[in-house]
C-alpha cells in the first residue's frame, strides 16, 4: 500500500516529478561518465608503466634510494641464476609473463664531429625481454605497440630521445622534423671534416683497463675486436661516443651508432635518454668483469597479483638468496608520478561527486518538502483515520526512494549510450606524461561496481534528503492540519 500510495502521490505532480528525476539522471550521468574517462587514465597509465619496468623489480638493496647513475655498486651478481630461480619457482611460475634483465648507467654522450657533447642516462635492455613486455594489456587497449628499434640490431646500435638527438645535432642525419639547427651555429657537416673521435679519448679504453684483464683468454676489451663493435657495424648511422666509468674507476668509452630518435613523455628525459644492448652497456660498465645488471624486471599476468608474487619473492630473497643483499619494489614505488596523478584525478573526482550529491540532496529535499505542504490536509485526514506518524514518514520516504532508484537506473542507460558515442565518436586528447595524441574513451560498460556505487549513493542521498520534510509532515497537528482542508 505504501509503495502504491508513493507512485500514485509522485504522479500527481508530474512536471514537479520530472524535475527532480532529471537532476539526478544528470548527476548519475555526470558521475559515471567523469569516473570511467578518470579510470581509463588509471589504466592507461599503469599499462605503460608495467609495459616498461614490470610489475615488479628485484634491486639491490637500497639501489632505489642510492644507486641511481651507480651501477658498479648497486649491481646484481649472478643475476642469471636470481632469473632462473624466479622462473623456475612453483609459486611464481603460473603469475610470471617475462623475466628480464636491464642496466641503467650514467654517462656523457659527445657528438665529435659536431663538437658537442651532453650528460646522459643510458638504459641497457634485453631486447626480446622488453618486446615481450610491451605486449602485456590487461585491461583490453586496442592496438598492440611494435618491436623496439633495437630488435635485430648490431650490438653497437642506439637509440636516443628526441632532446638528446637536437643538442647531439643529430637532427638532420636521423631525419627528425621541427628540430632546427641552433641559430649561428654550423652545421656538423661543416664542422666534421677531417675531425672524428680524439686521440685521447679514444685511448681511454685501451690505456685505462688493467692490463691483466688484456692479457687474459676472452677478455672483452672495450674499444678491441672482442668488446665494442666498429661503427661500421650499422651502416649509414649516425656515430656518438658515450663516456662512462667502469667498476674499477676507470673511464670508458663506447662508439654507438644511433639508428633512431624516440620521442619520450617528459622533456626532462627526453634530453637524458639513451636505450642500448644489455650486453654493450655491460662492456661499457664492467669491461672484464662478471657483468651484473642493476634491475630484473618480473612482470605478471594481472595487476592483482603482486601481493603474492611479493609476498613469494621476498620470501625467496630470504631464504634462497640470502647471499645476496636483494629487495624487490613494485611499480607504484617505481614510479611516483603514477601515484601523483592518480591521486589528483581522485580528488577532482570527490570533489565532483561531493557537489553533485548536495545538488541531488536539496533538490529532492525541496521536491519533499513542497509536497508536505500541499497535502497538510491528507497528512491530516489520514492521521485521524489512524495512520501512525511512522506511516507518514515511509510514505514520504518511499518517494524519495522511488526517485533515486529510477534516476540512477535511467542516469545509467544514458551514460552508457554517452560512453559509447565518446569512445567511437575519434575524440583525441594528449594524457599526462605522454606526448602523443590517444583516443579518449570513458569506461563505463562492463564496470559493474561504480553502476553500482552510484545508485546505492544516489538512493542513498534521495533518503536523507527525503527523511526532514517527512518527519515535519509526521509531526503535523491533526487539528491544525484538518483546518488546511
Amino acid at each position: 500500500m505504501t509503495l502504491a500510495l508513493a507512485v500514485r502521490n509522485l504522479a500527481r505532480n508530474r512536471r514537479r516529478s520530472l524535475t527532480t528525476l532529471a537532476a539526478i539522471v544528470v548527476g548519475a550521468v555526470a558521475i559515471l561518465l567523469f569516473g570511467g574517462y578518470t579510470r581509463n587514465i588509471r589504466y592507461g597509465l599503469q599499462m605503460g608503466f608495467v609495459r616498461s619496468s614490470g610489475h615488479l623489480q628485484i634491486q639491490h638493496k637500497d639501489y632505489f634510494l642510492y644507486g641511481s647513475g651507480n651501477p658498479a655498486g648497486y649491481g646484481i651478481t649472478n643475476y642469471r641464476h636470481v632469473m632462473d630461480l624466479v622462473r623456475h619457482d612453483p609459486v611464481l611460475a603460473p603469475m610470471l609473463t617475462v623475466v628480464t634483465p636491464t642496466l641503467q648507467l650514467g654517462g656523457i654522450a659527445g657528438n665529435f664531429a659536431a663538437g658537442v657533447s651532453r650528460t646522459v642516462i643510458a638504459t641497457g635492455s634485453d631486447i626480446d625481454g622488453q618486446n615481450e613486455l610491451r605486449k602485456w594489456n590487461d585491461f583490453g587497449f586496442e592496438g598492440t605497440p611494435g618491436n623496439l628499434a633495437l630488435t635485430g640490431t648490431a650490438p653497437n646500435a642506439a637509440v636516443v630521445g628526441e632532446g638528446v638527438a637536437r643538442v647531439l645535432q643529430l637532427c638532420e642525419p636521423l631525419h627528425i622534423r621541427s628540430c632546427p639547427a641552433p641559430e649561428g651555429a654550423a652545421t656538423s657537416a661543416s664542422r666534421s671534416a677531417g675531425s672524428g673521435l680524439p686521440p685521447d679519448i679514444a685511448a681511454l679504453a685501451d690505456a685505462e683497463v688493467p692490463q691483466k684483464l688484456q692479457d687474459s683468454p676472452g677478455a672483452q676489451v672495450p674499444g678491441t675486436s672482442q668488446g665494442i663493435a666498429p661503427p661500421s657495424a650499422v651502416a649509414g648511422s649516425p656515430r656518438i661516443e658515450l663516456l662512462a666509468a667502469t667498476a674499477r674507476g676507470a673511464p670508458n668509452v663506447a662508439s654507438l651508432a644511433v639508428i633512431e630518435a624516440d620521442t619520450q613523455a617528459v622533456k626532462d628525459l627526453d634530453d637524458i635518454y639513451v636505450a642500448l644492448h644489455l650486453e654493450q652497456a655491460q662492456r661499457l660498465v664492467y669491461a672484464g668483469d662478471p657483468p651484473q645488471v642493476t634491475s630484473i624486471i618480473v612482470q605478471l599476468h594481472h595487476t592483482a597479483q603482486i601481493p603474492a608474487a611479493r609476498a613469494r619473492l621476498e620470501q625467496l630473497l630470504r631464504t634462497t638468496l640470502e647471499d645476496q643483499p636483494l629487495e624487490v619494489q613494485d611499480y607504484e614505488t617505481l614510479n611516483p608520478t603514477y601515484g601523483q596523478t592518480i591521486g589528483f584525478f581522485a580528488a577532482i573526482f570527490g570533489f565532483i561527486a561531493i557537489l553533485i550529491g548536495v545538488i541531488v540532496l536539496f533538490t529532492v529535499s525541496n521536491t519533499m518538502s513542497m509536497a508536505v505542504v500541499e497535502r497538510t490536509p491528507e497528512i491530516g485526514t489520514l492521521r485521524a483515520i489512524g495512520v501512525r506518524r511512522s506511516g507518514i514518514r515511509k510514505m514520504f520516504m518511499m518517494e524519495g526512494i522511488l526517485l533515486g532508484l529510477a534516476g540512477s537506473v535511467l542516469g545509467i542507460i544514458v551514460a552508457l549510450v554517452l560512453a559509447f558515442l565518446i569512445n567511437h565518436g575519434g575524440i583525441t586528447w594528449t594524457p599526462p606524461g605522454r606526448t602523443d595524441a590517444v583516443p579518449l574513451t570513458v569506461r563505463v560498460w562492463g564496470e559493474p561496481k561504480p553502476m553500482l556505487g552510484v545508485a546505492i549513493a544516489l538512493t542513498l542521498v534521495t533518503v536523507v534528503s527525503s527523511w526532514v520534510p517527512s518527519r515535519r509532515g509526521a509531526r503535523t497537528n491533526i487539528v491544525s492540519a484538518l483546518r488546511h482542508a
